[in-house]
């Protein structure tokens, strides 16, 4: 897939101007990006006198009123909605964990957001709600993370994928068609995708954007018509490598059947993790922006690199840069010091690793290198330490993984 030539120079200004025209979107009198980000879920702290939000560990709830009890457990099973009055249990709801779902909704501009113990625990589920309404069939463009790509191919929860270009997504729709699945940026190819013209293409079938590179920072789906947005909220949502979440965001509709299926499959969210993504979120623009400026620095030193044969950074902006290598790319990651050679992504601390080994290994291999994930493609997470630290790094383990005929200088794609 051709990604096009971009000037890095300009992709930080690109990321300030789009956390602009995101504020605008958010609607005459709204709050910007920046400043939702800081105070969603948080809004009645201080009428409380609190100015941290609260941790509430309880898994469960005094009542002293079963027969209302009764009746707020029964409204729950007719809709999904969150119950009204006290918490009831654990498995329904936590407080906690909703003022990071608050927050996260404010941010992708959906009516409600539901969080869930992982990212694919969110997938799941999502496709758990289609599969209960007789959709089981699923279009999807590669690439994609990779287990969310085994999770549909094995068809472990019983579902059927048919894999397109986007241009073939019309045509593949059936009946019996449930989601349309795609991700833009895509991991590990930053492959970039017209959500837009996608979104027209899926009709009344639910789009849904997995936006875990991008951040509501850099786009929200939403605004280009997609239905359902997805996060491993382990990475730049909780940005310190410190909590592993996922979260869907959409309209409560859609939210009440998520909740219906979290409560019966028991894939919640520890309320000590929603604590510290509600707190990743105050400093996500912030982080996502900065990173930026680093990644965009990177790519540029690395296309100019002869040892590089290809970079891939999209033109939206962003942390995550992927480059082929003309040397050994296991010797790179064997040679980086400072750069944690790890899987995950989206920390403050940069992370390296080698997708056709460990996050798309479990993909089969022709299909893994079809969709533009080559053996000698490295994908680094790059995060906030001084650029100059983190070039000297690349600068040596690229040194070390030299090939004996890579002099042709790379192109920026």
């Amino acid at each position: 897939m051709d990604f096009g030539s971009i000037d890095v120079r300009d992709a930080c200004d690109d990321v300030e101007e789009t956390g602009q025209a995101t504020a605008k979107a958010m609607g005459t009198g709204a709050r910007a990006l920046a400043t939702e980000a800081v105070h969603a879920g948080r809004d009645d702290l201080a009428r409380q006198g609190l100015h941290a939000p609260p941790i509430d560990l309880s898994t469960t709830y005094p009542s002293y009123d079963s027969r209302g009890e009764a009746a707020r457990i029964d409204a729950f099973a007719t809709d999904g909605a969150e119950p009204e009055g006290p918490p009831v249990y654990g498995r329904l709801g936590n407080p906690t964990v909703a003022r990071f779902e608050t927050a996260l909704a404010r941010l992708e501009g959906t009516e409600s957001a539901v969080a869930f113990a992982s990212g694919m625990a969110a997938l799941s589920a999502v496709l758990l709600v289609r599969n209960a309404m007789g959709l089981r069939h699923v279009v999807a463009v590669r690439p994609l993370y990779g287990c969310s790509d085994h999770l549909l191919t094995a068809g472990l929860l019983g579902s059927e994928v048919t894999w397109v270009d986007p241009a073939g997504i019309e045509d593949a729709l059936r009946p019996d068609t449930g989601l349309v699945l795609v991700e833009s940026p895509a991991n590990p190819t930053l492959a970039e995708l017209d959500l837009r013209a996608i979104a027209h293409a899926c009709g009344s079938v639910p789009l849904l954007a997995d936006n875990t590179f991008a951040t509501p920072v850099l786009q929200r789906p939403v605004e280009s018509g997609a239905r359902l947005v997805l996060h491993s909220a382990t990475k730049y949502l909780g940005g310190h490598g410190d909590v592993m979440a996922g979260v869907v965001a959409c309209d409560e509709e859609f939210a009440g059947r998520l909740r219906q299926v979290r409560f019966a499959t028991g894939g919640v969210l520890h309320p000590l993790a929603g604590y510290l993504l509600l707190r990743g979120l105050s400093t996500l623009p912030v982080r996502v922006r900065a990173a930026s400026s680093n990644a965009a620095e990177l790519a540029r030193r690395l296309a100019a690199d002869p040892r590089v044969a290809r970079v891939h950074y999209p033109r939206l902006g962003g942390a995550m840069i992927a480059f082929e290598i003309h040397g050994d790319p296991h010797e790179v990651i064997a040679s980086v010091r400072l750069i944690t050679p790890a899987v995950s992504l989206g920390s403050v601390d940069t992370l390296i690793q080698h997708p056709a080994s460990i996050s798309h290994r479990i993909v089969d291999a022709e299909d893994r290198r079809g969709s533009g994930v080559s053996d000698r493609l490295l994908r680094l997470s790059v995060g906030l330490e001084d650029v100059e630290d983190l070039w000297r790094d690349l600068d040596g383990a690229l040194g070390a993984g030299r090939g004996s005929g890579g002099l042709r200088k790379p192109a920026l794609r």
